[in-house]
């Protein structure tokens, strides 16, 4: 395979109640991956839970873990064994009392090359993740691995544009998204689902556009109390075009091949980068404009 190319894969899963079962679960499914040719793999958001923030509750906090830990030290292994790259999703335990929803990258040779923690933190119906995550204080971050450079961000994170921009700035070539989102069971409308799953992949799309580079978004699957997660996990290219994708209800690997030397091409043919007006931006900085 050329340098420039890169295959990667996303996990789409659905989760039990052990998390061991669903490390169990995962590794296996990287080694799929791996089979397929993929090198850099993505998991879902907090891959070895099911998704707990539907409820404000003490006992959760006992899934949290640290980092290195026992899920990395496993992915570590793996990562070396294959010689892949992962991005695995954890809720990570900093200090007592202290938490965070946190993506750690593992290069091809087993070391960690860092963490992101997630830097907008949802309350909502659902997703009380307040209760449970500090905000990421380690700002947006861009990882070199053996195959590319790549950006992390965290489900909640993909609808803002300034969280890809910066991503992208920093040079990121490839951006993941580990994701847990879904449609509350109450919601039977076929076309408010379709509209909110259109939305979700819209915005992602978008980023690619605006930024110049591969996008890619790994959801989970299965009915979780009141959750139906969406799956559709998905891979577009600098243009936002689906190169593939996965479909709501199944688990699924969803593989690609990128090609790095792309994202100059469609940079230079769409130069959003060079015609940024940088000086007219600084009000970005306030919440809003109403004085």
């Amino acid at each position: 395979m050329h340098a420039e190319k890169v295959a990667i894969a996303l996990i789409q899963t659905s989760c039990q109640s052990d998390p061991a079962e669903n490390l169990a679960k995962a590794c296996v499914k990287i080694r799929e991956a791996a089979s397929l040719g993929a090198r850099i793999i993505c998991l879902q958001e907090l891959f070895t839970t099911r998704y707990f923030c539907q409820t404000e509750d003490y006992a959760s906090f006992d899934y949290a873990e640290s980092i290195p830990g026992p899920s990395t030290q496993v992915m570590q292994l793996l990562a070396r064994e294959l010689e892949v790259v992962i991005v695995a999703s954890l809720f990570e335990r900093r200090a007592r009392g202290l938490y965070h929803n946190t993506a750690v990258v593992l290069d091809a040779d087993g070391s960690c090359l860092g963490k992101y923690r997630k830097m907008h933190i949802p309350d909502d119906p659902g997703f009380y993740e307040k209760f449970y995550f500090t905000p990421g204080d380690l700002g947006y971050k861009v990882f070199k691995t053996r195959y590319a450079t790549i950006g992390v961000l965290i489900c909640w994170d993909q609808w803002y544009p300034e969280a890809a921009r910066l991503t992208a700035l920093k040079g990121a070539e490839i951006l993941f998204y580990p994701t847990a989102i879904g449609w509350a069971t109450h919601e039977r409308s076929t076309d408010v689902r379709r509209s909110q799953q259109e939305a979700w992949i819209t915005i992602q799309r978008s980023h690619a556009i605006a930024n110049g580079v591969f996008v890619a978004a790994a959801n989970r699957v299965g009915t979780e109390g009141d959750l139906e997660f969406w799956g559709n996990s998905f891979i577009c290219n600098p243009f936002g075009q689906i190169i593939n994708d996965a479909a709501h209800q199944d688990e699924a690997i969803v593989l690609a091949e990128c090609d790095r030397s792309s994202i100059g091409f469609y940079r230079s043919h769409w130069p959003f980068l060079r015609d940024r007006r940088i000086d007219t931006y600084k009000d970005l900085e306030r919440r809003f404009l109403d004085e």
